[in-house]
């Protein structure tokens, strides 16, 4: 029996054990795909071999088919109705772990980006490993310079900190080396097709005339390769030219490129193919374990093929779903291009979703990462919308946020028949740590209100007295909160005339609050989070002369 029918075999006897010795073809198959992800490209395969093999255990006494199952090492487990929360355990070996994190240098990083960093930085954490952040450079269409410092800074932010960083285009002269190799064991071929005509050819199965090409004639073509004009040649990785999937039939390795590289200016006119310098260098990297998306679940297959033409062990190739965005702006291109045309203000203009934006805004890094850890790396697709980070987020900066009092768009009251004098109100920091101490406002029978509050009815300035608002005229009515609960007075915020600072908002769709707040926001560092009474949570992103600036987080 070989290892795919022991497969088949085990999961028939399982399900004839959950249904009175009695397995069903179709279960058992069901059962493969949903918990076998690596056989579904193999499906046409098993369902002919299920059907046999269940047709055998069904033959069997249900003594024999216990006997079996204890053989093999087959238990029934009882359904836990529990949902999958967080990473599960890593398959394979946890000894020496080595992962990468490998991302395009087209931009900063952004929130989807973290799907693949968080779990890969997780588990080395978790088992004492190590992380490789290794930059994927090598197509120059696609290579932004500043990338190559933004990402490890983007890294640092999230918590992250590789233990080595490598770049793909210090890396031409081994993956030459190793497309060599394949050549010489005729594991590789120079195809000077025609792109459509050798596209039509692979559609149908067939091999392009290229394909018996001799070692020698290969390697003749190999080493003129770059005196050719780009699309005259590519190199070629044989693989299965009958295989169900079209886009793994004889995939390409090498093509010419005439772009300057950022790093590399001209030096090189032979650039590798994604799926052949990731292959070559998870081995000569070390790689035990593989984290990627579902969408490359094709490309894994390809890379495997490179690896049996080499005789090389397979890392663990552990795919996980998608991760929709909504309401978040990631698209590198798009951003690039509003940056460019003056859309945007940079990269961390607050309507994108690049993590310098949500950290300009006051987003805790922290809220990004668990909430990737927490989603885990299932096949299953995930969703995420600010409201799921504002929701996260908000846990973090309750704590640690003090309040202050912001007037939007100020205006001055007097208040009328006021006699009390000025006093100074005191109000806590934050309400859940008096530890902290208390700010100062002094009130002298006038203050700033933010416009939107001043409409005719009775109000009380929050902790200093209740006023009767008429059209202009603001008059005295009483001073205890007692009063103003009586009369069901409206309770809104204020600031001191004397004693206040201009603050500019920059909301989170790049508008602008401006009012005053009060002075002991001149108390506050750059990079600290308060949070706006009424209005919401904002981290101090710039202290100028007359004016301190802030970013709005969320409510």
């Amino acid at each position: 029996m070989n290892d795919l029918e022991e497969i088949v075999y085990k999961h028939a006897l399982l399900n004839a054990a959950k249904h009175k010795g009695s397995a069903n073809p179709g279960a058992v198959m069901g059962s493969i795909m949903a918990n076998e992800p690596e056989l579904r490209s193999r499906a046409k395969e098993i369902g002919p071999l299920a059907g046999k093999i269940v047709a055998q255990v069904n033959n069997l006494s249900s003594e024999e088919q216990a006997s079996e199952m204890e053989k093999y090492g087959v238990e029934v487990q009882e359904k836990k109705k529990v949902k999958e929360v967080g990473l599960q355990e890593l398959p394979g070996t946890h000894e020496n772990i080595v992962l990468r994190f490998a991302p395009n240098p087209s931009g900063p990083l952004h929130i989807g980006h973290s799907r693949a960093a968080v779990p890969n930085a997780e588990y080395v954490k978790r088992h004492d490993g190590k992380l490789i952040l290794r930059i994927e450079d090598t197509d120059p269409k696609r290579v932004y310079e500043d990338a190559y410092e933004m990402i490890p800074q983007d890294l640092k932010w999230l918590g992250i900190n590789p233990d080595e960083i490598i770049y793909q285009s210090d890396r031409f002269d081994i993956y030459y080396d190793y497309a060599r190799q394949l050549i010489e064991k005729g594991a590789a071929y120079m195809c000077t097709c025609d792109g459509a005509a050798f596209k039509e050819l692979k559609d149908n199965c067939k091999p392009c005339p290229c394909r018996d090409n001799s070692v020698e004639e290969n390697l003749e073509l190999w080493d003129k390769f770059d005196t050719m004009d780009a699309g005259d040649a590519v190199l070629r990785v044989k693989t299965d030219i009958n295989h169900k999937n079209p886009a793994i039939r004889d995939w390409v390795a090498m093509r010419l490129v005439d772009e300057t590289h950022p790093r590399l200016g001209n030096k090189y006119r032979i650039y590798p193919m994604m799926n052949f310098s990731v292959a070559v260098d998870d081995h000569l990297m070390g790689m035990t374990h593989v984290l990627r998306g579902k969408d490359h679940l094709a490309n894994s297959e390809k890379q495997k093929y490179l690896y049996d033409h080499m005789g090389w062990d397979l890392p663990e190739f552990i795919h996980y779903g998608r991760l929709k965005m909504e309401d978040i702006a990631l698209s590198t291109s798009k951003a690039l291009e509003g940056i460019e045309n003056g859309t945007y203000s940079g990269w961390d203009d607050p309507r994108l979703g690049t993590l310098r934006a949500v950290a300009r805004r006051g987003i805790d890094p922290r809220t990004i990462y668990n909430l990737i850890t927490e989603i885990g790396v299932k096949m299953a697709d995930s969703a995420i919308s600010w409201k799921k980070i504002y929701g996260l987020n908000r846990n973090l900066l309750e704590p640690i946020a003090n309040r202050y009092f912001f007037v939007e768009n100020p205006q001055l009251i007097e208040v009328k028949n006021y006699e009390e004098g000025e006093v100074t109100i005191e109000r806590p920091l934050h309400a859940d740590h008096l530890d902290r101490g208390n700010r100062l406002l002094p009130f002298k029978g006038s203050a700033y209100l933010a416009k939107e509050d001043v409409g005719d009815g009775v109000f009380r300035l929050m902790d200093a007295v209740n006023v009767d608002i008429n059209g202009d005229e603001v008059t005295y009515n009483s001073t205890s909160f007692e009063d103003a609960r009586a009369i069901k007075a409206r309770i809104i915020q204020w600031v001191p005339v004397e004693e206040n600072v201009n603050v500019t908002i920059v909301m989170d769709d790049a508008s602008l609050k401006t009012g005053l707040g009060e002075s002991a926001l001149c108390d506050l560092n750059v990079g600290d989070i308060v949070q706006f009474e009424r209005v919401g949570f904002a981290r101090l992103d710039e202290i100028k002369d007359d004016e301190l600036v802030f970013y709005y987080a969320h409510k």
